[in-house]
Protein backbone atom coordinates (compact mmCIF):
# COMPACT_ATOMS: atom_id res chain seq x y z
CA UNK A 1 0.00 0.00 0.00
CA UNK A 2 1.50 3.40 -1.10
CA UNK A 3 -0.64 6.14 0.89
CA UNK A 4 0.86 8.51 2.84
CA UNK A 5 1.25 7.97 6.83
CA UNK A 6 1.38 10.44 9.09
CA UNK A 7 1.72 10.51 12.81
CA UNK A 8 -0.78 10.71 15.81
CA UNK A 9 -0.23 11.19 19.24
CA UNK A 10 -1.11 8.44 21.70
CA UNK A 11 -3.25 9.36 24.25
CA UNK A 12 -1.11 9.01 26.42
CA UNK A 13 0.71 11.92 25.48
CA UNK A 14 3.56 9.29 24.76
CA UNK A 15 5.34 8.34 21.26
CA UNK A 16 3.45 9.65 18.22
CA UNK A 17 2.41 6.81 15.93
CA UNK A 18 2.10 5.94 12.33
CA UNK A 19 -1.19 6.07 11.00
CA UNK A 20 -2.07 5.02 7.40
CA UNK A 21 -5.24 5.24 5.33
CA UNK A 22 -7.27 2.13 4.59
CA UNK A 23 -7.14 0.74 0.91
CA UNK A 24 -9.41 0.88 -1.32
CA UNK A 25 -9.65 -3.62 -0.73
CA UNK A 26 -9.28 -2.84 3.03
CA UNK A 27 -12.23 -0.19 3.02
CA UNK A 28 -14.42 -2.21 1.14
CA UNK A 29 -14.27 -5.48 2.98
CA UNK A 30 -14.70 -3.25 5.96
CA UNK A 31 -18.11 -1.76 4.74
CA UNK A 32 -19.35 -5.69 4.33
CA UNK A 33 -18.32 -7.21 7.37
CA UNK A 34 -20.91 -9.38 9.08
CA UNK A 35 -20.43 -11.55 12.21
CA UNK A 36 -22.11 -14.29 10.94
CA UNK A 37 -19.55 -14.96 8.44
CA UNK A 38 -16.09 -13.76 9.69
CA UNK A 39 -13.70 -12.55 6.68
CA UNK A 40 -10.47 -14.69 7.22
CA UNK A 41 -7.71 -16.21 5.78
CA UNK A 42 -6.59 -19.87 6.47
CA UNK A 43 -3.06 -21.04 6.14
CA UNK A 44 -2.17 -24.48 6.91
CA UNK A 45 1.28 -25.36 6.74
CA UNK A 46 2.47 -29.16 7.32
CA UNK A 47 6.18 -29.95 8.74
CA UNK A 48 7.58 -33.46 8.97
CA UNK A 49 8.44 -32.47 12.78
CA UNK A 50 6.88 -30.27 15.74
CA UNK A 51 7.97 -26.87 16.32
CA UNK A 52 9.19 -25.47 19.84
CA UNK A 53 6.39 -23.29 21.01
CA UNK A 54 8.83 -20.90 22.43
CA UNK A 55 11.37 -20.41 19.86
CA UNK A 56 8.24 -19.87 17.57
CA UNK A 57 7.13 -17.61 19.05
CA UNK A 58 10.36 -15.44 19.83
CA UNK A 59 11.03 -16.08 15.60
CA UNK A 60 7.46 -15.09 14.97
CA UNK A 61 7.11 -11.70 16.89
CA UNK A 62 10.35 -10.77 15.24
CA UNK A 63 9.22 -11.72 11.75
CA UNK A 64 6.11 -8.98 12.48
CA UNK A 65 8.91 -6.29 13.49
CA UNK A 66 10.83 -6.93 10.07
CA UNK A 67 8.03 -6.49 8.60
CA UNK A 68 6.02 -3.32 10.27
CA UNK A 69 3.15 -3.31 8.26
CA UNK A 70 1.40 -6.18 9.89
CA UNK A 71 1.79 -4.71 13.43
CA UNK A 72 -1.81 -2.88 13.06
CA UNK A 73 -4.78 -2.13 14.76
CA UNK A 74 -8.23 -0.27 13.33
CA UNK A 75 -7.74 3.21 14.81
CA UNK A 76 -10.22 4.94 16.86
CA UNK A 77 -12.36 8.02 15.05
CA UNK A 78 -15.77 9.49 14.78
CA UNK A 79 -18.77 8.15 12.67
CA UNK A 80 -18.33 11.49 10.82
CA UNK A 81 -14.42 10.52 10.30
CA UNK A 82 -13.73 10.82 5.87
CA UNK A 83 -11.40 7.33 6.11
CA UNK A 84 -10.39 4.64 8.17
CA UNK A 85 -7.12 4.37 9.30
CA UNK A 86 -4.89 1.58 10.02
CA UNK A 87 -2.50 2.78 13.26
CA UNK A 88 1.03 1.10 13.25
CA UNK A 89 2.04 -0.34 16.63
CA UNK A 90 6.01 -1.17 17.92
CA UNK A 91 5.03 -4.61 18.99
CA UNK A 92 1.98 -6.66 19.56
CA UNK A 93 -0.57 -5.18 21.55
CA UNK A 94 -0.22 -6.19 25.20
CA UNK A 95 -2.74 -8.94 26.21
CA UNK A 96 -2.95 -10.32 22.26
CA UNK A 97 -1.75 -14.04 22.18
CA UNK A 98 -0.44 -14.04 18.39
CA UNK A 99 1.25 -17.69 19.09
CA UNK A 100 -0.30 -20.17 20.50
CA UNK A 101 -0.23 -24.29 21.50
CA UNK A 102 -3.75 -25.45 20.63
CA UNK A 103 -5.19 -28.15 23.21
CA UNK A 104 -3.99 -31.29 22.14
CA UNK A 105 -6.38 -34.34 20.73
CA UNK A 106 -7.58 -36.66 17.74
CA UNK A 107 -9.64 -33.86 16.88
CA UNK A 108 -7.65 -30.27 17.48
CA UNK A 109 -6.83 -29.80 13.88
CA UNK A 110 -9.99 -30.32 13.30
CA UNK A 111 -11.36 -27.38 16.19
CA UNK A 112 -8.53 -25.52 14.87
CA UNK A 113 -9.58 -25.33 11.37
CA UNK A 114 -13.07 -24.36 13.06
CA UNK A 115 -11.58 -21.65 14.38
CA UNK A 116 -10.10 -20.24 11.65
CA UNK A 117 -13.25 -20.02 9.56
CA UNK A 118 -15.31 -18.68 12.68
CA UNK A 119 -13.13 -16.64 14.86
CA UNK A 120 -11.38 -13.57 12.68
CA UNK A 121 -8.53 -12.11 15.08
CA UNK A 122 -10.15 -8.48 15.80
CA UNK A 123 -9.33 -5.61 13.99
CA UNK A 124 -8.88 -3.67 16.66
CA UNK A 125 -6.30 -5.43 18.29
CA UNK A 126 -2.36 -5.25 16.73
CA UNK A 127 -1.33 -7.55 15.01
CA UNK A 128 -4.57 -8.83 13.12
CA UNK A 129 -3.57 -12.26 13.04
CA UNK A 130 -3.77 -15.14 15.01
CA UNK A 131 -0.55 -18.57 14.69
CA UNK A 132 -1.74 -21.89 16.15
CA UNK A 133 0.42 -24.84 16.60
CA UNK A 134 -1.04 -28.14 16.17
CA UNK A 135 1.70 -31.00 16.43
CA UNK A 136 3.32 -30.78 13.78
CA UNK A 137 1.07 -28.30 11.73
CA UNK A 138 1.11 -24.80 11.85
CA UNK A 139 -2.17 -23.15 11.56
CA UNK A 140 -2.40 -18.92 10.72
CA UNK A 141 -5.85 -17.57 10.82
CA UNK A 142 -5.91 -13.58 9.11
CA UNK A 143 -8.45 -11.37 9.47
CA UNK A 144 -8.89 -10.43 5.52
CA UNK A 145 -9.78 -7.01 6.07
CA UNK A 146 -6.36 -6.15 6.94
CA UNK A 147 -3.92 -8.59 4.92
CA UNK A 148 -4.06 -11.14 2.54
CA UNK A 149 -2.46 -14.60 2.61
CA UNK A 150 0.38 -14.14 0.07
CA UNK A 151 1.20 -11.23 2.25
CA UNK A 152 1.25 -13.68 5.48
CA UNK A 153 2.93 -16.03 3.96
CA UNK A 154 5.97 -13.91 3.72
CA UNK A 155 5.83 -13.30 6.99
CA UNK A 156 5.80 -17.03 7.84
CA UNK A 157 8.81 -17.24 5.59
CA UNK A 158 10.99 -14.75 7.37
CA UNK A 159 9.69 -16.36 11.29
CA UNK A 160 11.14 -19.65 9.59
CA UNK A 161 14.15 -18.35 8.49
CA UNK A 162 14.80 -16.99 11.81
CA UNK A 163 13.47 -20.55 13.70
CA UNK A 164 16.05 -22.16 11.88
CA UNK A 165 19.02 -20.20 10.55
CA UNK A 166 18.37 -21.40 6.58
CA UNK A 167 18.24 -19.57 3.64
CA UNK A 168 13.86 -19.05 2.92
CA UNK A 169 14.84 -16.83 0.06
CA UNK A 170 11.71 -16.96 -2.60
CA UNK A 171 12.24 -19.20 -5.97
CA UNK A 172 12.12 -17.39 -9.32
CA UNK A 173 8.31 -17.54 -10.56
CA UNK A 174 7.58 -20.11 -13.51
CA UNK A 175 7.82 -18.27 -16.65
CA UNK A 176 4.51 -17.84 -18.90
CA UNK A 177 4.19 -19.85 -21.98
CA UNK A 178 4.56 -17.21 -25.16
CA UNK A 179 1.11 -16.70 -26.65
CA UNK A 180 -0.50 -14.56 -28.68
CA UNK A 181 -2.81 -11.81 -27.70
CA UNK A 182 -6.50 -12.79 -26.92
CA UNK A 183 -8.66 -13.29 -30.26
CA UNK A 184 -11.46 -10.68 -30.97
CA UNK A 185 -14.53 -11.33 -29.45
CA UNK A 186 -13.05 -13.11 -26.69
CA UNK A 187 -12.07 -9.57 -24.55
CA UNK A 188 -13.09 -8.93 -22.24
CA UNK A 189 -16.39 -10.58 -22.70
CA UNK A 190 -17.15 -14.47 -23.88
CA UNK A 191 -19.80 -13.75 -26.31
CA UNK A 192 -23.13 -13.32 -24.60
CA UNK A 193 -22.15 -12.67 -21.01
CA UNK A 194 -21.57 -8.90 -20.81
CA UNK A 195 -24.69 -7.86 -18.85
CA UNK A 196 -26.35 -11.19 -18.51
CA UNK A 197 -26.94 -12.69 -14.90
CA UNK A 198 -24.54 -14.50 -14.16
CA UNK A 199 -24.90 -18.38 -12.61
CA UNK A 200 -24.76 -18.98 -9.02
CA UNK A 201 -23.59 -21.98 -7.69
CA UNK A 202 -26.84 -23.98 -7.23
CA UNK A 203 -28.03 -25.14 -3.76
CA UNK A 204 -27.13 -28.29 -1.71
CA UNK A 205 -28.01 -29.39 1.44
CA UNK A 206 -27.33 -26.30 3.91
CA UNK A 207 -24.86 -27.40 6.89
CA UNK A 208 -25.22 -25.85 10.45
CA UNK A 209 -24.41 -23.00 11.94
CA UNK A 210 -24.23 -19.43 9.61
CA UNK A 211 -20.03 -19.45 9.37
CA UNK A 212 -18.18 -21.50 6.91
CA UNK A 213 -17.38 -25.13 5.84
CA UNK A 214 -14.32 -26.40 4.13
CA UNK A 215 -12.83 -29.16 2.98
CA UNK A 216 -8.96 -29.48 2.05
CA UNK A 217 -7.75 -32.65 -0.13
CA UNK A 218 -4.27 -33.08 -1.98
CA UNK A 219 -4.04 -34.21 -5.65
CA UNK A 220 -1.39 -34.60 -8.33
CA UNK A 221 -0.33 -31.13 -9.91
CA UNK A 222 -1.59 -32.13 -13.78
CA UNK A 223 0.34 -32.32 -16.87
CA UNK A 224 0.93 -30.41 -19.83
CA UNK A 225 2.74 -30.54 -22.95
CA UNK A 226 5.99 -28.84 -22.87
CA UNK A 227 4.96 -26.28 -25.47
CA UNK A 228 1.35 -25.81 -24.21
CA UNK A 229 0.40 -22.23 -24.29
CA UNK A 230 -1.55 -22.25 -21.11
CA UNK A 231 -0.59 -22.45 -17.39
CA UNK A 232 -1.31 -24.37 -14.53
CA UNK A 233 -3.77 -21.64 -13.77
CA UNK A 234 -5.57 -22.21 -16.79
CA UNK A 235 -6.50 -25.51 -16.25
CA UNK A 236 -7.40 -24.91 -12.96
CA UNK A 237 -9.90 -22.25 -14.18
CA UNK A 238 -11.26 -24.98 -16.78
CA UNK A 239 -11.75 -27.40 -13.82
CA UNK A 240 -13.65 -25.00 -11.63
CA UNK A 241 -15.57 -23.50 -14.44
CA UNK A 242 -16.55 -27.21 -15.73
CA UNK A 243 -16.70 -28.39 -12.08
CA UNK A 244 -20.00 -25.95 -11.42
CA UNK A 245 -21.60 -26.28 -14.89
CA UNK A 246 -21.92 -30.39 -13.61
CA UNK A 247 -23.03 -28.97 -10.30
CA UNK A 248 -25.87 -27.05 -11.59
CA UNK A 249 -26.77 -29.63 -14.62
CA UNK A 250 -27.23 -32.15 -11.76
CA UNK A 251 -29.79 -29.50 -9.96
CA UNK A 252 -31.10 -28.77 -12.94
CA UNK A 253 -29.95 -25.03 -13.19
CA UNK A 254 -30.70 -22.68 -16.33
CA UNK A 255 -27.13 -22.63 -18.17
CA UNK A 256 -26.07 -19.57 -17.62
CA UNK A 257 -22.74 -17.43 -18.29
CA UNK A 258 -20.02 -18.53 -15.54
CA UNK A 259 -17.19 -15.28 -14.01
CA UNK A 260 -14.69 -16.59 -11.80
CA UNK A 261 -13.29 -13.89 -10.03
CA UNK A 262 -9.41 -14.60 -9.93
CA UNK A 263 -6.57 -12.45 -7.66
CA UNK A 264 -3.53 -11.26 -9.50
CA UNK A 265 -0.59 -10.23 -7.29
CA UNK A 266 2.37 -8.12 -9.10
CA UNK A 267 4.16 -7.78 -5.97
CA UNK A 268 7.71 -8.93 -5.47
CA UNK A 269 8.27 -12.26 -2.84
CA UNK A 270 11.77 -10.93 -1.57
CA UNK A 271 11.96 -9.22 2.17
CA UNK A 272 10.22 -6.20 0.78
CA UNK A 273 7.54 -7.49 -0.59
CA UNK A 274 4.62 -4.58 0.30
CA UNK A 275 2.44 -6.41 3.39
CA UNK A 276 -1.31 -5.93 3.21
CA UNK A 277 -4.17 -6.86 0.52
CA UNK A 278 -2.28 -6.18 -2.28
CA UNK A 279 -3.94 -8.36 -4.98
CA UNK A 280 -6.37 -7.22 -7.88
CA UNK A 281 -9.49 -8.90 -8.86
CA UNK A 282 -10.03 -9.79 -12.63
CA UNK A 283 -13.66 -11.67 -13.49
CA UNK A 284 -12.84 -14.50 -16.53
CA UNK A 285 -15.83 -14.92 -18.50
CA UNK A 286 -17.25 -18.40 -19.65
CA UNK A 287 -20.14 -18.24 -22.12
CA UNK A 288 -22.60 -21.00 -21.66
CA UNK A 289 -21.99 -22.57 -25.06
CA UNK A 290 -18.52 -23.11 -24.04
CA UNK A 291 -19.09 -25.89 -21.76
CA UNK A 292 -19.74 -28.88 -24.65
CA UNK A 293 -16.13 -27.49 -26.24
CA UNK A 294 -13.49 -29.68 -26.57
CA UNK A 295 -11.15 -29.68 -23.55
CA UNK A 296 -8.21 -28.32 -25.57
CA UNK A 297 -10.20 -25.55 -27.16
CA UNK A 298 -11.25 -24.49 -23.94
CA UNK A 299 -7.81 -24.54 -22.65
CA UNK A 300 -6.82 -21.96 -25.51
CA UNK A 301 -9.53 -19.54 -24.99
CA UNK A 302 -8.78 -19.17 -21.26
CA UNK A 303 -5.53 -19.03 -21.48
CA UNK A 304 -5.96 -16.12 -24.20
CA UNK A 305 -8.44 -14.50 -21.72
CA UNK A 306 -6.21 -14.73 -18.07
CA UNK A 307 -3.69 -13.48 -20.27
CA UNK A 308 -4.88 -10.38 -21.50
CA UNK A 309 -6.84 -9.96 -18.57
CA UNK A 310 -2.98 -9.83 -16.14
CA UNK A 311 -2.15 -7.39 -18.54
CA UNK A 312 -4.75 -5.08 -17.67
CA UNK A 313 -3.42 -1.97 -15.45
CA UNK A 314 -7.12 -1.74 -13.32
CA UNK A 315 -7.57 -0.48 -10.14
CA UNK A 316 -7.72 -3.30 -7.37
CA UNK A 317 -11.45 -3.70 -7.38
CA UNK A 318 -12.51 -1.92 -9.93
CA UNK A 319 -12.89 2.47 -11.05
CA UNK A 320 -16.62 1.96 -9.28
CA UNK A 321 -15.22 0.60 -5.82
CA UNK A 322 -12.46 3.81 -6.42
CA UNK A 323 -14.87 6.21 -6.56
CA UNK A 324 -17.03 4.63 -3.80
CA UNK A 325 -14.30 4.75 -1.33
CA UNK A 326 -13.23 8.35 -2.01
CA UNK A 327 -12.80 10.43 0.80
CA UNK A 328 -15.48 12.72 0.24
CA UNK A 329 -18.67 11.85 2.44
CA UNK A 330 -18.26 10.36 5.88
CA UNK A 331 -16.77 6.96 6.35
CA UNK A 332 -20.05 6.09 8.16
CA UNK A 333 -22.09 7.51 4.81
CA UNK A 334 -20.18 5.26 2.23
CA UNK A 335 -20.58 2.10 4.36
CA UNK A 336 -24.50 2.27 4.01
CA UNK A 337 -23.82 3.14 0.13
CA UNK A 338 -21.03 0.07 -0.03
CA UNK A 339 -23.75 -2.86 1.19
CA UNK A 340 -26.89 -1.11 -0.71
CA UNK A 341 -24.37 -1.70 -3.64
CA UNK A 342 -23.55 -4.64 -2.70
CA UNK A 343 -27.39 -5.85 -2.09
CA UNK A 344 -27.71 -4.19 -5.78
CA UNK A 345 -25.54 -5.95 -7.58
CA UNK A 346 -25.58 -9.35 -6.53
CA UNK A 347 -27.16 -10.88 -9.53
CA UNK A 348 -23.83 -10.07 -11.22
CA UNK A 349 -21.88 -11.14 -8.64
CA UNK A 350 -19.30 -13.72 -9.89
CA UNK A 351 -19.77 -17.10 -9.76
CA UNK A 352 -16.99 -18.17 -7.47
CA UNK A 353 -13.40 -17.15 -6.35
CA UNK A 354 -10.52 -19.06 -7.72
CA UNK A 355 -7.19 -18.30 -6.31
CA UNK A 356 -4.37 -20.02 -7.23
CA UNK A 357 -1.43 -19.35 -5.15
CA UNK A 358 0.59 -21.25 -7.38
CA UNK A 359 3.79 -23.32 -6.32
CA UNK A 360 4.93 -21.73 -3.02
CA UNK A 361 7.98 -19.65 -3.18
CA UNK A 362 9.45 -20.07 -0.16
CA UNK A 363 10.76 -23.80 0.95
CA UNK A 364 9.10 -22.45 4.24
CA UNK A 365 12.64 -24.56 6.30
CA UNK A 366 12.34 -24.54 10.06
CA UNK A 367 15.71 -26.01 10.56
CA UNK A 368 16.56 -29.62 12.51
CA UNK A 369 13.57 -30.64 14.24
CA UNK A 370 10.90 -29.36 12.55
CA UNK A 371 12.26 -29.50 9.00
CA UNK A 372 10.74 -28.00 5.54
CA UNK A 373 7.26 -27.45 4.96
CA UNK A 374 5.79 -30.77 3.44
CA UNK A 375 2.21 -29.50 1.86
CA UNK A 376 0.13 -26.01 2.11
CA UNK A 377 -3.10 -24.66 1.86
CA UNK A 378 -4.78 -21.55 2.10
CA UNK A 379 -8.80 -20.63 1.95
CA UNK A 380 -10.42 -17.61 0.94
CA UNK A 381 -13.87 -16.31 2.81
CA UNK A 382 -16.97 -17.45 1.26
CA UNK A 383 -19.58 -15.31 1.71
CA UNK A 384 -22.85 -15.03 0.06
CA UNK A 385 -23.69 -14.75 -2.93
CA UNK A 386 -20.51 -16.03 -3.90
CA UNK A 387 -20.72 -18.95 -1.39
CA UNK A 388 -17.87 -21.03 -2.56
CA UNK A 389 -14.22 -20.39 -2.98
CA UNK A 390 -11.74 -22.53 -4.38
CA UNK A 391 -7.82 -22.37 -3.33
CA UNK A 392 -4.70 -24.08 -4.15
CA UNK A 393 -1.31 -24.28 -4.19
CA UNK A 394 1.16 -26.69 -4.62
CA UNK A 395 4.31 -27.92 -2.49
CA UNK A 396 7.08 -30.84 -3.62
CA UNK A 397 4.67 -31.33 -7.17
CA UNK A 398 1.57 -31.84 -5.15
CA UNK A 399 -1.61 -29.88 -5.68
CA UNK A 400 -3.17 -28.53 -2.99
CA UNK A 401 -7.19 -27.20 -2.73
CA UNK A 402 -9.23 -26.29 -0.25
CA UNK A 403 -13.01 -26.05 -1.05
CA UNK A 404 -14.93 -22.88 1.37
CA UNK A 405 -18.22 -22.41 1.70
CA UNK A 406 -21.07 -21.01 3.21
CA UNK A 407 -23.07 -22.89 5.10
CA UNK A 408 -25.71 -21.11 4.12
CA UNK A 409 -25.55 -23.03 0.78
CA UNK A 410 -23.83 -26.09 0.73
CA UNK A 411 -22.69 -28.54 3.76
CA UNK A 412 -20.01 -31.37 4.14
CA UNK A 413 -21.45 -34.02 1.52
CA UNK A 414 -21.34 -31.28 -1.14
CA UNK A 415 -18.07 -30.23 -0.61
CA UNK A 416 -16.92 -33.81 -1.18
CA UNK A 417 -18.84 -33.87 -3.89
CA UNK A 418 -17.77 -30.80 -5.42
CA UNK A 419 -14.31 -32.11 -5.11
CA UNK A 420 -14.28 -35.38 -6.76
CA UNK A 421 -15.57 -33.39 -10.27
CA UNK A 422 -12.65 -31.51 -9.37
CA UNK A 423 -10.37 -33.76 -9.36
CA UNK A 424 -12.32 -35.30 -12.69
CA UNK A 425 -12.41 -32.32 -14.56
CA UNK A 426 -8.68 -31.26 -13.50
CA UNK A 427 -7.46 -34.56 -14.42
CA UNK A 428 -9.48 -34.09 -17.68
CA UNK A 429 -6.93 -30.72 -18.77
CA UNK A 430 -4.11 -33.11 -18.37
CA UNK A 431 -2.28 -34.54 -21.85
CA UNK A 432 -4.20 -38.04 -21.80
CA UNK A 433 -7.32 -36.77 -20.98
CA UNK A 434 -8.90 -38.60 -17.38
CA UNK A 435 -8.19 -41.49 -16.38
CA UNK A 436 -9.83 -43.90 -15.26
Amino acid sequence: MTAPHHHSTRLDGHEPLTRVPFSTVDEVTRHCLTPREPETVHIEVHLPGRPDAARLRTAFTEALRRHPRVLMRQAPGPWYRRRYEWELTTGPDPGTEVVSVARPGPDALERARRRALSDAPPLTSSPPVRLEIIDRVLLLTVNHTALDGPACLRVLATAAELYGGRDNAPQAPPVRPAGGAAPRGLFPEAHGTGFARVARVARGTPGAGHTNGMLVTELPVPGRPRDAAYTVNDQLMVATARMITHWNRERGGPPRPLRITMPVDDRTRGTDMPIGNGTRLVEVPFAPAESSLPTTELLRLTAARTRALKALHRPQLGRGATLLTAPVLPVAVRATMARAARRALAPWTSTTLLSNIGRVPYPLDFGEGAGAARAVWFSAPARMPRGLTVTTASTGGRLHLALRWSAALLGPDDGARLRDLFAHYLDATGPSGPRA
